[in-house]
């Protein structure tokens, strides 16, 4: 089923027809090192594979870097996820991919900057195309 979207942006308003699903949040707050979470807040390196359960994952492979985003806040007993990109040698074709991943599995390398923004999640990201 295709929904629309708008996008708007200073001085620049775009509606976009795109084909998805809104998943389940996995929290409602999330930590940034910046009110959009567009900056990188470090750098980590997977200690084991992982196989995304659905859409709102990213595979990885042992030894991939990761580059940080987002670390949602923990709610209810769940697990703690944080959001990221993959990025490595032997898995081109997962470079850019943005998703969630257990932070146990990960060891960060380098911290780029502190996440101490806490902003609200929105529907936005857990849609999955």
């Amino acid at each position: 089923m295709a929904r629309l979207l708008l996008f708007s942006l200073p001085g620049l308003v775009a509606i976009c027809a795109v084909h998805g699903i809104f998943m389940d949040r996995l929290a409602s707050k999330k930590l940034c090192a910046d009110d959009e979470c567009v900056y990188t807040i470090s750098l980590a390196r997977a200690r084991e594979d992982y196989n995304a359960p659905d859409c709102r994952f990213i595979n990885v492979k042992k030894g991939q870097q990761i580059y940080i985003y987002s670390k949602l806040v923990q709610e209810n007993g769940a697990g703690e996820f944080w959001a990221g990109s993959v990025y490595g040698d032997d898995c081109e074709d997962e470079m850019g991919t943005l998703g969630y991943f257990p932070s146990s599995l990960v060891e960060e390398q380098h911290v780029y900057q502190d996440a101490t923004k806490e902003v609200p999640t929105t529907d936005i990201d857990f849609f999955c195309e």
